[in-house]
């Protein structure tokens, strides 16, 4: 199953504009095999990235803000499938994202 037929499975389905907001800041991972929590976990990670290099953070930047919390939820969802791994996987995103409030 590709990444994008595992976001497709989802329930409930996010609005459009986000649906595909989600699928822009995928990628190439998105019609791959990629691991779901990896692969929305990075690309969560991406997007904050350049949310926090932006001059100006305001209403115009709310759908990345969505995206990036969808990701990361999404993230978590996937992980679930393997409950054990869901207390590492939340101390590397803990850690990946508040290193990026550091830069």
């Amino acid at each position: 199953m590709t990444l994008r037929d595992w976001l497709q499975a989802r329930s409930p389905r996010p609005p459009d504009q986000l649906a595909e907001r989600i699928a822009d800041v995928l990628g190439h991972a998105a019609p791959s095999d990629a691991d779901p929590a990896s692969a929305c976990l990075n690309a969560a990670e991406a997007l904050l990235t350049d949310l926090l290099s932006r001059r100006s953070a305001g209403r115009e930047s709310a759908l990345d803000l969505l995206a990036v919390d969808a990701l990361t939820t999404y993230a978590f969802e996937a992980a679930s499938a393997s409950p054990e791994t869901i207390p590492e996987r939340a101390g590397e995103a803990m850690r990946r994202f508040g290193a990026l409030a550091r830069q």
